[in-house]
């Protein structure tokens, strides 16, 4: 094996370490053990994970490019704070893109998958199903879309905020769930029958209504 190798490999395996710090860092925040604001500190990390600081480091720097959390000189990282103006930028771009993904997605998107994925919907909503299982099968939706898109770039942007998405939309819920439950099974029923009809047009507009209407929502509770 060539010095090459070797150096490649170590660098493989200490990705591996920080990604597996993002993911749980990630898993953490959006449960609500770091509420938005406070601070995730590398050595309590690294101790409960039981990795290095310079993985959670390295970890934490993946969640500060989702937009998970900030860090700053002589304060540390910490939590994005989950403010009107925050929501107002995130869903701005968000709408943006789902219009762009709705249109492009039309002829290319499995529309018998994208109905069981509803079809799920409804039977945990059901169920009674807690929110957070709801909200992964919404975003699981929206994820279909995108990749049926076919864009790369797109489906790059739309990872870039994904995570600041879950993390508004759980908010959104826990502050006022009963208004989630009431639309998420008609409101996806409806953008996949769009997709199905084949206009693009009514498709995009409807998709940005959708993000629209969920940041309405948000900023009423942000507000209260």
């Amino acid at each position: 094996m060539s010095t090459f190798d070797i150096v490649e490999l170590r660098k493989a395996d200490r990705r591996g370490l920080a990604d597996e710090a993002a993911d749980r860092i990630r898993e953490a925040i959006l449960a609500g053990v770091f509420p938005p604001g406070s601070p995730v500190r590398e050595v309590e990390l690294a101790a409960s994970l039981d990795v290095s600081r310079g993985s959670v480091r390295e970890g934490l720097a993946v969640l500060e490019r989702e937009g998970l959390v900030r860090s700053a000189w002589h304060r540390g990282t910490r939590v994005i704070d989950l403010t009107v103006r925050d929501a107002e930028e995130v869903y701005s771009v968000r709408a943006a893109l789902e219009g762009l993904a709705s249109r492009s997605a039309i002829g290319r998107v499995d529309l018998d998958a994208l109905d069981r994925r509803v079809d799920a919907m409804a039977e945990r909503l059901a169920a009674g199903a807690p929110n957070e299982e709801l909200l992964a099968l919404d975003l699981e939706f929206h994820d279909a879309v995108y990749l049926a898109a076919g864009n790369r770039r797109l489906l790059e942007a739309w990872r870039a905020v994904r995570s600041q998405v879950h993390l508004f939309q759980l908010t959104r819920i826990r502050l006022g769930h009963q208004g989630y439950r009431a639309v998420v099974v008609d409101e996806h029923r409806r953008i996949a029958r769009l997709l199905g009809d084949g206009d693009a047009g009514e498709v995009a507009r409807f998709a940005e209504e959708h993000v629209h209407s969920a940041l309405r929502a948000l900023v009423d509770q942000l507000d209260r």
